[in-house]
């Protein structure tokens, strides 16, 4: 008669498979104490041979013990998670509070543009309205498909800073998000380029 694992107890750690929890399971049935600590390490080593881009032994150990319940006797060569620090569920993260005004844009245009407001004229707040611009373009059209036309992005700037940035249209050259990358990508190559010559 076919066993389906639906019907088996439920495994704690499923990565690991049945087969190793079957290890532990049995290490617990050990009484000597020094043949259940050599079994538990030959786990362990198992454990870290089915996946080894982990070089967290003491995460190994920690597994090992969740697997048991916590009930396996032996000498832990690290300290291990406490049983109470595995069950308690994890704090909440709390939520930014403040409405978003234009949601496809979100809210760290929102703040970078509240910054660049508060920023002395020249070519740094230049650059970084430029910046905003391009970002704004490619959210736009991220969420709405169609094209957009530059005076639409600057009346959006305009009230999202509460007039503070005034652009109009041919003030500055505002690049499709492709073109900005691409003159992003060259400017770092020019720096990578001045470093090494």
């Amino acid at each position: 008669m076919m066993e389906y694992n639906t019907k088996k107890k439920r495994l704690p750690l499923p990565e690991y498979g049945r087969a190793v929890q079957k290890m532990v399971d049995h290490a617990l049935t050990i009484e000597d104490r020094s043949e259940r600590q050599q079994c538990a390490e030959t786990i362990v080593s198992i454990m870290g041979g089915m996946f080894p881009n982990n070089k967290d032994s003491r995460k190994l150990w920690d597994h090992i013990a969740i697997m048991s319940d916590f009930q396996l006797d032996i000498d832990y060569p690290c300290e291990i998670i406490r049983k109470e620090e595995f069950t308690e569920p994890p704090t909440r993260i709390p939520y930014l509070k403040g409405e978003v005004k234009y949601k496809h844009y979100g809210r760290y245009v929102e703040r970078m543009i509240e910054h660049a407001s508060e920023m002395e004229e020249g070519e740094e707040r230049d650059r970084l309205i430029e910046i905003i611009t391009v970002q704004m373009k490619k959210d736009y059209l991220a969420w709405n498909k169609d094209t957009v036309d530059d005076k639409h992005i600057y009346d959006d700037l305009r009230e999202l800073s509460n007039g503070k940035i005034d652009i109009r249209e041919g003030e500055i050259k505002m690049m499709r998000p492709t073109q900005a990358a691409t003159r992003n990508n060259n400017a770092k190559r020019k720096k990578i380029f001045k470093k090494k010559y």
